[in-house]
């Protein structure tokens, strides 16, 4: 148990480092300079801890034939998808503090397991289908948090902008508003694709499993509401080409409707009612 706790603060530490050695860099020097500082060897660093933090989950999750989803292992799970799918867009986009703040949060994530319960083991989880919707599921739920926070990054620029503040540049080169934007929405195209194979693999297993497609919960509701709101997003911004703040809170409101569906319902279950 002592090990355990240990590799648990160990991985925490090492996400928590990364993301402030990037801030550091950021505070002293130029915005160039300091983008090209945090990001020299960056990914390798953040694949390294990445893969720390996977060994822990296998540890966690893994143990016994069958898995253990609580509400502790839930988020460190969600804060390992969402530095997954963000190492992915690092090849191709570089957002400056974004990748700080996911370092700094997920340390936290990580720790989760350690002060919130375990429930057990769910009896279906050694199926192959269950396997696959979860993998996907949190490829989507790890997509979505980057689009949340990028969303969130996105209008702290714009309003920023209008109040012609300039501190942000302190943080590192960033894109344009404009090819943010686009970028939202390259990452709403494509967490939305995973967001339906979630659902479609959702149904499929329960159809293998429960004799019938849907079985009716919280998670389900949420997370229909959920495909809505970015279906809704997405051709809106097809048809009238919605834009700015408009997209990045209705981008917010999808992905609280996602964390409500699944984190919510898990809190209520384990905290409240006590129930595994």
């Amino acid at each position: 148990m002592v090990n355990d706790t240990l590799l648990y603060f160990t991985t925490a530490l090492l996400y928590l480092m990364l993301g402030l050695r990037d801030i550091l860099l950021r505070r002293h020097h130029t915005p160039e300079q300091g983008e090209v500082f945090a990001s020299k060897r960056a990914q390798a660093l953040l694949f390294c801890v990445f893969s720390v933090h996977v060994l822990l989950l296998k540890r966690e999750l893994f143990s016994s034939e069958l898995i253990s989803l609580s509400l502790g292992n839930s988020l460190s799970l969600v804060g390992a998808a969402t530095v997954f799918m963000y190492w992915l867009g690092s090849f191709r986009y570089r957002l400056g503090i974004l990748r700080s703040v996911i370092m700094v949060i997920t340390a936290f994530l990580v720790l989760a397991p350690l002060v919130l319960p375990t429930d057990k083991p769910i009896e279906y989880s050694h199926m192959l289908g269950f396997k696959v919707h979860l993998v996907i599921s949190f490829m989507a739920y790890g997509l979505f948090a980057v689009a949340a926070l990028h969303a969130v990054l996105m209008g702290i620029m714009e309003q920023r902008l209008h109040n012609h503040d300039r501190s942000m540049s302190r943080w590192g080169a960033l894109p344009s508003l404009v090819s943010m934007d686009s970028l939202l929405f390259q990452m709403l195209h494509v967490g939305f694709v995973l967001l339906t194979a979630t659902l479609v693999s959702g149904i499929l297993f329960s159809e293998a499993v429960f004799g019938r497609p849907l079985v009716w919960n919280h998670k389900v509701v949420f997370s229909l509401l959920a495909w809505g709101i970015y279906a809704g997003l997405l051709l809106a911004r097809h048809v009238w080409g919605i834009r700015g703040r408009r997209a990045a809170r209705w981008t917010l409101t999808g992905f609280a409707l996602l964390l409500v569906g699944y984190l919510g319902s898990k809190f209520v279950v384990e905290l409240i009612l006590h129930r595994g």
